[in-house]
């Protein structure tokens, strides 16, 4: 009886030791250890102060940093997915968020929310938007992207033109770019791209009074002739008005490059450019930003990380708690000081005063009119076919209509597909 009594001390020492050991997350004194995932090597040493920043108030949560670069990052998350082991708490974008919450791969939050009494009101609307699905929240607002105007200061001394203002139509702009174009000099008034649709033609669509996909996904909006018309103008800007390289041109040289070099005078852009235009010597002393011309109404695309919780996580209270605090006013104010965009309304002042000589006041007030970053399940999918067709168009192959027409039936069939 006695060798009895003595096996089964030590298999159940031997048992509790293998289950201790294999979580990670909690512990009998009440500690617990979450993941962390990111992308972005340049925010690592500012997240390493907000860790820090965070354990005086929870120092019985240790938060494991993840770094993944982004051409890995949805890759290697997709397979942690698919194997239960997300980590507790990663960064999430606009492009991937539908899939992952319409998969059940992300902790809704809403009661969280409730019971925490949590104000949202600091928080941009379209950016809260961005991250809800099916009339659930499943992120807090890390940070975000708005779009301006970029123009070339001396290029407008040289022209006697004054500088773009709030009072700019679209017309305005129009004007102003044909008598900043100088064939001459290879000059252009403006670059109308599309490589990138959110700092392009996706503004020209919203402030011209149409949308890109209907606020329950399921509709594509390249049917509505508001949507057409956004286009055409943009379009125009190249084909009719010969104030813009060509697509051609564009892909040879990037219109980035252009406007950095002093061959561009204008062009739609984001804020997430600012470090570049500051790094690049003319740009920084030539360049500043103003808002986007209005249309029918003055809109753009906001676009901005959310923080989000595994679902599988086995400690959401404390994953809670770190997703709180990084969406925080203290955490919002350390992104600021490190060149980030915080999304909390009233900390943006050190990032505004970061950059004298852009007036990055801008982008704050393009996202007091800023509408969702268009998603659904697989964005790509269509998002690919827009592009391609587009492209088309900008080449002279088809008009803007039938790329329309093209861009609206293959969405619709991507949309009823998911």
């Amino acid at each position: 009886m006695k060798k009895f009594y003595v096996v089964l001390i030590i298999f159940l020492v031997f048992t509790l030791g293998a289950c201790s050991s294999n979580d990670e997350g909690a512990s009998a004194d009440g500690k617990a250890t979450i993941k962390y995932a990111y992308w972005d090597k340049n925010q690592e040493d500012m997240l390493k102060d907000i860790v820090k920043a965070f354990n005086k108030d929870y120092p019985n949560i240790q938060v494991k940093l993840e770094l993944t670069p982004y051409d890995q990052y949805f890759t290697k998350l997709d397979a942690a997915a698919t194997g239960g082991s997300l980590p507790d708490v990663f960064w999430m974008n606009g492009p991937n968020f539908v899939k992952y919450a319409s998969n059940e791969m992300l902790e809704p939050i809403n009661n969280r929310i409730k019971d925490d009494e949590l104000d949202l009101s600091p928080y941009p609307k379209g950016l809260l938007g961005l991250y809800q699905y099916e009339d659930k929240t499943y992120a807090l607002p890390k940070d975000y992207d708005t779009v301006g105007l970029w123009y070339n200061k001396k290029l407008f001394d040289e022209a006697g033109i004054d500088y773009p203002n709030e009072a700019w139509k679209w017309d305005d702009l129009v004007e102003a770019a044909k008598a900043l174009t100088n064939p001459d000099k290879d000059i252009y008034g403006i670059a109308a791209f599309i490589q990138d649709a959110q700092a392009s033609y996706f503004n020209t669509i919203l402030a011209n009074g149409g949308y890109i996909i209907s606020e329950d996904k399921t509709e594509s909006g390249f049917d509505d002739p508001n949507t057409i018309d956004g286009i055409q103008k943009y379009y125009d800007l190249i084909h009719k008005h010969k104030v813009s390289p060509t697509h051609a041109q564009m892909e040879t040289t990037d219109a980035t490059s252009m406007f950095e070099s002093g061959k561009v005078a204008m062009m739609f852009q984001a804020s997430y450019m600012i470090p570049q235009f500051k790094a690049n010597e003319y740009t920084n002393e030539h360049a500043d930003v103003a808002l986007l011309p209005e249309m029918q109404k003055r809109s753009n695309v906001i676009h901005g990380l959310g923080n989000v919780i595994a679902k599988n996580s086995e400690n959401k209270d404390a994953a809670w708690k770190f997703v709180t605090f990084l969406s925080s006013e203290k955490a919002a104010v350390m992104q600021a000081e490190s060149g980030i965009i915080p999304a909390y309304e009233g900390t943006q002042d050190a990032w505004t005063k970061s950059t004298p000589n852009f007036n990055l006041q801008v982008f704050l007030d393009m996202a007091e009119v800023a509408e969702p970053y268009p998603v659904s399940k697989d964005t790509s999918k269509w998002s690919t076919t827009i592009q391609d067709n587009l492209a088309k168009a900008w080449s002279g192959q088809i008009t803007v209509e039938e790329a329309s027409e093209k861009i609206d039936k293959q969405m619709e069939e991507v949309l009823a597909s998911e």
